[in-house]
């Protein structure tokens, strides 16, 4: 078969399918896809390879991918909305919506300090196992009862599976919806997308398995600071794993796809992920899902100028759930936002162009911080939207 199994790929936009391609002739892939909207159009739509280690199930149109922490940039558009309805405020204290949130000492944490990893919850207090965390009344009544890590406001860390059930249960609290069902009626089924948190059981044979790339050898400066992130004991620990209930290979299991964990297990394609940041800057086909003065304020920066992000050991940049453009998140320029996710994944906006991207994938790859796949795609959507 052809490496290709959707090949969509507009008269400019050739350079994207040029990178693509780049990355299963070195090796680094084994099922991708590739979409970005320009203008309201989809330009490029590209899927290839194989959904499985064997090579047996191609990577076609069919296919559904996890994304990891890409799913927060979905979750916070969610909670874009509900702003934009009247039914949050990111001034607001959490504890408005959310009463039970006030226990030990958070009363006065606001929306924006919970959405910009500013409140010290990037894991909960004491054991939990796995099962305990796929119970959405469990995990947020274990978080309304933490103590914040660090001073709410003096820093931030990156609740990196936290962060979605937290602000999964505002607009839950707000909506009366879970975030699941918020995201599918209110974003997924207006653009006939497909995204999907908390993944209904009969499309389970639809998602590729994921798998890991060869870990490469690192400078020992560089193997130092990545056990700092995230050997066993260090804050990067405690909040990728939550404190251990989340091992290796558990985002390959079938009850974690059904869970709802939209920090990190949203599920989709890339062309679905392109076509939903393309509505938060403009139309797609008449529907728009976020008005321009909701989307400036959700995307202005809540990070102070270099601040250490205290659980990835590195600078990052935030603002109201989104990660916007910094050293480490480029993304396609100083107006981008979004949100990368583990192994590879990336989906944004960039208004200065009118372009949505996304890029997933099932090959996860170890980098110190930018993924070269990543890189390569961004750089040719970026270089065929300016020729545009």
């Amino acid at each position: 078969m052809s490496l290709l199994t959707v090949d969509t790929v507009a008269s400019g936009w050739e350079p994207v399918r040029a990178a693509f391609l780049e990355g299963f002739e070195k090796g680094e892939e084994h099922g991708a896809g590739v979409a970005v909207y320009h203008r309201g159009e989809c330009v490029v739509d590209l899927m290839g390879g194989w959904r499985d280690k064997d090579h047996s199930v191609p990577y076609d149109a069919d296919a559904l991918q996890v994304v990891f922490s890409t799913t927060k940039g979905i979750t916070s558009i969610a909670v874009a909305m509900c702003v934009e309805r009247g039914l949050l405020d990111y001034s607001e204290k959490v504890a408005t919506y959310w009463p039970e949130f006030a226990a030990q000492g958070k009363g006065e944490v606001t929306v924006a300090q919970l959405l910009s990893h500013r409140a010290g919850l990037y894991t909960v207090d004491g054991d939990i196992t796995l099962e305990e965390a796929l119970d959405w009344e469990t995990v947020t009544a274990r978080l309304a009862a933490t103590a914040p890590r660090f001073p709410v406001d003096s820093t931030h860390g990156y609740h990196a599976l936290t962060f979605g059930w937290l602000a999964g249960e505002l607009v839950r609290r707000v909506t009366g919806k879970s975030i699941g069902r918020f995201v599918r009626d209110e974003i997924v089924l207006p653009l006939g997308a497909e995204f999907h948190i908390g993944l209904p059981e009969e499309l389970e044979p639809r998602v590729a398995r994921l798998m890991a790339h060869p870990i490469p050898k690192f400078t020992p400066e560089v193997a130092k600071l990545m056990m700092e992130r995230s050997a066993p004991g260090t804050k990067g620990a405690e909040a990728l794993g939550l404190n251990g209930a989340f091992g290796n290979g558990v985002f390959n299991k079938p009850e974690v796809h059904r869970a709802m964990i939209p920090g990190a297990n949203g599920i989709g394609n890339a062309r679905s992920l392109a076509r939903i940041y393309a509505a938060t800057i403009g139309e797609v086909d008449g529907v728009r899902i976020l008005g321009e003065d909701t989307r400036s304020r959700a995307t202005v920066s809540n990070t102070p100028k270099s601040e250490m992000d205290q659980v990835l050991i590195s600078e990052t940049d935030f603002a109201m759930g989104f990660m916007v453009h910094c050293p480490r998140t480029p993304f396609a320029g100083p107006t981008s936002f979004g949100h990368d996710g583990a192994g590879g994944s990336s989906s944004f906006a960039d208004p200065s162009r009118e372009m949505g991207f996304s890029y997933v994938m099932n090959t996860m790859m170890t980098v110190a911080d930018s993924d070269p796949r990543r890189e390569r795609l961004i750089a040719a959507a970026v270089q065929s939207a300016d020729a545009s």
